[in-house]
């Protein structure tokens, strides 16, 4: 049968010379297109199941003809992308976590220098046994075969934080009013940075405070370490990974902060990418203050004698802080990474506490009032060399080698002045010194090795060298002269190195995964006070095994089970008996005969996904042997704080993590802790056996708005619990926080508030036929403002000098 162009509908008729008119134009088009300068690429990136925008997602621009990469950027809020190439023949590879790889194709077709490459559709992967990823504007959770993985992301609640407000809005972790971090409600917890140990997270120093939100990435909640890390923490281990730009060119962000109580800061992030270096640098500086009122009753039950307390401490600091670093790519599989760290605090401390004495009959015997003067300087410094190098026959196939020195230093005085107001009974003013050091050097080498596309090997080794001194000298006032108080004067040496080796094994199938490990780790630990020439040396060797299985029933349904044994070894401020002496009457001091604490952890988990929700669900069981406990001593009106070693805990407990996003516009988050545990030991010769529970809980929402603005609520509730002497109380705070983003994201205006009513309390109570203590402490509500700017390729920030609160 013929074809005659007039069966054709009039719609569809194409005269012949419209048709070679047409043919010469798209070819001019192009022919155009590969003449010109630079282009402008533009995509969009949707889930292919639920078409909505996958934000942060890596697009990668490839050469057709070397199929090298040439460039690479990231989506937007809503998915999207641009960027200018000086090149038509290319093709762009998507990629992001828990999806399959996506390539989009150039079009020569171009409208004003722009080309659209179109929509890619990600299909989530079926192959991914170890992750089921949650996502969320705020943050991605990633839920992996051993940790939880929380990208900081832009929380706005986070605006103008610390390291410590960031582990507060962490699923499972708990932050106290002191700053103890604690980890499903166990505060045994080791804190990493970027995978190694440092000074900087040690508790006794603060120095977390150099550490603030905008230089965060993301935190790893990881509750049934593998063998692969070091064994320290009877509760986990919590790493916190810091921020390191690698955008190709010249990117860059600035902030300004200012908050109520004052926190006030300027920073600023630089980085240089060209193809062999990436050059790469943070610097801020500010002013901030953290207020805390404290009252204390302490009722002798013997004499009935009644001391109370109330006050207000302060610490106030100027800081200033910088990081330096540099990647040298030697070549394709072989880099050599050098950074470095200092930073500087300038404290002040001026505070007042109201004592007052009362008698038997309730009256009043003395009154009087004991101000502080503090001033301290405290130094740190941090280097880390690593050196990577990635086998070609596959891109995990790698060897690690690295090495961390750090050091925290403080010289601290103090000036206590008592004044009477009612009576003649005052203690003698009193002044302290401390010179303090602290310097962690860690040697690390790790192997890592896919046999094939289901077996991986691991092996590697750790050593930690810990070297600490504490020089505490306490003078008294008697009449116009300073005498030493030789029992309250010494000077305290702590050093302890521990070597470690471990290997683990893990199979992967398209369902089912295992994988299992074995740590070994000889601890050698000296401590020497000098003036009394008292010694103590332990030397022990420990076997850590930990074994990891996961199945998955389809794409929305998978199971995990863990176990592994940790240690919690003693650290300075556990072992140290020289105390600070801002109050005289409640006192905390260190234990030179404490003891480490052994953990076994078993954990068994659910995970669900589906388009709009998400769940993660586990049941878990802790059995701690001789847990470390602050155990109160109380004589002459003075509560003496000193851990021991007291029986042993069994915590069994139920955690709920889960995210639903009912529309684009909201996203809910939470979370939900409950534990109910059983103490059995002996103090002071008497069983202290009992049970308790213990629930905690979060909720966040996030909004958004028009006109650009995103609005988040967050509410977090924690209970009271037992522990061997007190009742400790619950509470209910809020935070909330709005944001407003300008110049398609380029800046960004934050306004957040932490603890809206003030309800965050910590109270507790100790109530027994000897004595009664009551202790009453709250931080207060903090406002924060920011606004970041971001030039070149980068994206805005928000950076604070905020430590905790």
């Amino acid at each position: 049968m013929a074809f005659n162009g007039s069966d054709l509908p009039i719609n569809q008729m194409i005269p012949f010379n419209r048709f070679v008119t047409l043919c010469l134009v798209l070819m001019l088009c192009v022919s155009h297109v590969q003449a010109q300068g630079p282009v402008m690429l533009k995509g969009s990136v949707v889930d292919a199941e639920t078409e909505s925008p996958i934000p942060y997602a890596t697009v990668l621009i490839h050469s057709s003809n070397t199929n090298k990469v040439l460039l690479g950027t990231v989506t937007n809020d809503e998915g999207f992308f641009s960027i200018q190439s000086d090149s038509v023949r290319i093709y762009a590879v998507v990629s992001f976590m828990g999806y399959l790889n996506d390539t989009l194709k150039s079009n020569p077709l171009m409208i004003q220098k722009e080309m659209l490459l179109g929509v890619s559709k990600l299909n989530r992967s079926s192959q991914d046994l170890d992750a089921a990823v949650v996502r969320a504007e705020k943050s991605t959770v990633e839920f992996k075969l051993d940790k939880r993985v929380f990208n900081v992301g832009k929380d706005i609640v986070s605006t103008g934080a610390g390291a410590l407000d960031v582990l507060a809005n962490v699923p499972s972790v708990t932050v106290n009013i002191e700053g103890q971090v604690s980890l499903r409600g166990n505060s045994g917890v080791k804190i990493l940075i970027n995978g190694k140990p440092s000074v900087l997270t040690d508790e006794g120093s603060n120095a977390l405070g150099s550490i603030t939100a905008d230089m965060i990435e993301r935190i790893e909640v990881i509750t049934n370490p593998s063998a692969k890390y070091e064994a320290g923490g009877t509760a986990g281990i919590i790493n916190i990974v810091l921020k390191k730009e690698e955008k190709k060119g010249f990117n860059g962000s600035a902030s300004l902060n200012t908050g109520v109580p004052a926190n006030h800061s300027i920073g600023v992030s630089l980085n240089r990418r060209t193809e062999k270096f990436n050059f790469f640098t943070q610097f801020g500086a500010g002013y901030r203050s953290l207020p805390r009122y404290n009252e204390s009753e302490n009722i002798n039950r013997g004499t009935g004698s009644r001391l109370m307390s109330d006050g207000t401490e302060y610490r106030n600091e100027n800081f200033y802080n910088i990081t330096l670093g540099t990647d040298y790519h030697i070549n394709d599989f072989n880099v050599v990474t050098l950074s470095g760290n200092y930073a500087f605090e300038d404290e002040d401390q001026p505070s007042e506490t109201t004592f007052e004495l009362y008698d038997a009959g309730n009256e009043l015997v003395s009154s009087w009032l004991r101000s502080e003067s503090t001033q301290a300087g405290n130094p740190k410094w941090q280097y880390d060399l690593q050196y990577k190098k990635q086998f070609k026959n596959h891109e995990d196939h790698v060897l690690l080698f690295s090495t961390l020195g750090s050091f925290f230093g403080k010289e601290q005085s103090s000036l206590f002045n008592n004044t009477a107001i009612a009576g003649t009974e005052v203690d003698p003013n009193q002044k302290t010194e401390t010179n303090f050091y602290q310097t962690d050097y860690t040697w690390k080498l790790d192997y890592t090795n896919p046999i094939n596309k289901k077996i991986t090997i691991e092996a590697g080794s750790q050593y930690d060298i810990n070297d600490v001194g504490n020089d505490y000298a306490v003078y008294n006032r008697v009449s116009e002269d300073w005498q030493a108080d030789s029992g309250l004067t010494n000077t305290f040496e702590y050093d302890q190195k521990v070597l470690g080796v471990y290997a683990t094994g893990s199979f992967e199938g398209s369902k089912w995964g295992i994988k299992l490990g074995l740590r070994a780790e000889n601890t050698d630990l000296k401590t020497y006070l000098v003036n009394t020439g008292e010694r103590n040396n332990r030397n022990y060797t420990n076997f850590f095994p930990s074994v990891h299985s996961s199945y998955k029933f389809n794409k929305s349904v998978s199971m995990q089970v863990g176990y592994s044994r940790r240690i919690n070894r003693p650290r300075l401020w556990d072992l140290n008996p020289f105390f600070n002496i801002r109050n005289n009457y409640n006192i905390r001091r260190g234990n030179p005969d404490l003891q480490p604490e052994y953990s076994n952890s078993y954990e068994l988990t659910a995970i669900f996904v589906r388009p709009k929700f998400s769940l993660n669900t586990g049941v878990y069981h802790l059995h701690t042997i001789g847990v470390m406990e602050r155990i109160s001593i109380f004589e002459d009106n003075v509560n003496i704080y000193m851990p021991m070693n007291i029986g042993t805990n069994r915590k069994t407990g139920l955690e709920i993590n889960g995210k639903y996003s009912p529309s684009r516009l909201v996203t809910i988050n939470g979370d939900i802790n409950a534990g109910y545990f059983v103490r059995k030991g002996t103090f002071e010769e008497q069983k202290i056996d009992f049970t308790s529970r213990q629930l905690t809980s979060k909720l966040t929402t996030k909004f958004k708005l028009p006109y650009s603005f995103d609005l988040e609520l967050s509410g977090n509730y924690e209970s009271g619990y037992q522990t061997v002497q007190r009742q400790v109380r619950g509470f209910v705070f809020g935070n909330a926080g709005i944001r407003k983003k300008l110049w398609d994201g380029k800046g960004i205006v934050d306004f957040g508030v932490r603890d809206i009513f003030a309800s965050r309390i910590d109270r507790n109570l100790l109530d027994n036929a000897d004595n009664y203590q009551y202790s009453y402490s709250r931080r207060g509500r903090f406002m924060t403002l920011g606004f970041s700017y971001s030039f070149g390729k980068g994206e805005a920030m928000t950076y604070s000098g905020r430590r905790h609160h």
